[in-house]
């Protein structure tokens, strides 16, 4: 779907919402009535360590129940869609770890298994991974080891995979974390030309700074909501903020020791 088709039909219903989600893991409160509308072509997530991102991608598509609220697809409830192609269609993720995601020995294997939900022969689901391999540019990995790949050749595998598996909505955590700069620039690169809508949760800032939307997570709570620019700065101020405030502590300390 191009992007502007994806954005006027996001216009009646966003692809995905959260209504009211409430989610408890353990003694930990990580959302408290969180509410979101997601339409837009490209999203940045951003914040500290614990804010809630790894948990929002999770709940986006539906590999965490909320305890209450609702995590919509197109208006439709995510937890109501069948299980299988349908729900395929709609959202997939790519972890942080390629080594959580990872299945199948080999390249062609593992993207092959992105195809299942179609129905697909072995045989026919392998052809269309090497031939997706071979389209670019990537043909000799078709037969390798998982197990021979770096680790980020492992997290390039990882984003072939839901490339081919096809969904609307791409979500992507931390993608850049195990990349060189060559990598982060291929990636950055698909992104930019990728034909459907895609959320990144990042702490390389520059790979979302010009993002139309970008929300910065702060414990469990929306703390901006805008403009990449707008939203990155604002972050980085706040994290200068505390930076100076800690080395004010810690000479106070030297001083009355």
């Amino acid at each position: 779907m191009p992007l502007t088709a994806l954005n006027a039909s996001s216009a009646a219903a966003p692809l995905l919402e959260l209504r009211q989600v409430h989610l408890r893991r353990g003694a930990t409160q990580v959302f408290a009535g969180l509410s979101l509308a997601l339409a837009e072509p490209r999203i940045g997530l951003i914040g500290h360590n614990g804010a809630g991102k790894s948990s929002l991608l999770r709940l986006l598509c539906a590999l965490e129940l909320p305890g209450s609220g609702q995590v919509l697809s197109q208006g439709q409830d995510l937890q109501a869609l069948p299980q299988g192609r349908l729900r395929a269609q709609r959202v997939g993720m790519m972890f942080q770890n390629p080594d959580d995601q990872i299945v199948f020995p080999t390249v062609e294997e593992e993207l092959a298994l992105g195809l299942a939900p179609l129905g697909l022969p072995r045989r026919e689901a392998l052809a269309r991974a090497r031939d997706f391999l071979a389209g670019r540019g990537l043909a000799g990995w078709a037969a390798r080891a998982v197990g021979a790949l770096s680790q980020g050749q492992r997290q390039q595998l990882c984003w072939l995979a839901l490339l081919l598996a096809g969904p609307r909505t791409l979500l992507l955590d931390e993608p850049f974390a195990s990349l060189d700069l060559p990598g982060q620039a291929r990636l950055a690169d698909d992104i930019a030309a990728c034909d459907r809508q895609v959320v990144v949760s990042t702490h390389v800032l520059d790979h979302v700074r010009d993002y139309g939307r970008v929300i910065w997570l702060h414990e469990g709570h929306v703390r901006a909501d805008g403009p990449g620019r707008e939203v990155c700065a604002a972050y980085e101020t706040a994290v200068a903020r505390e930076l100076a405030d800690a080395r004010g502590a810690r000479a106070g300390m030297r001083v009355a020791a």
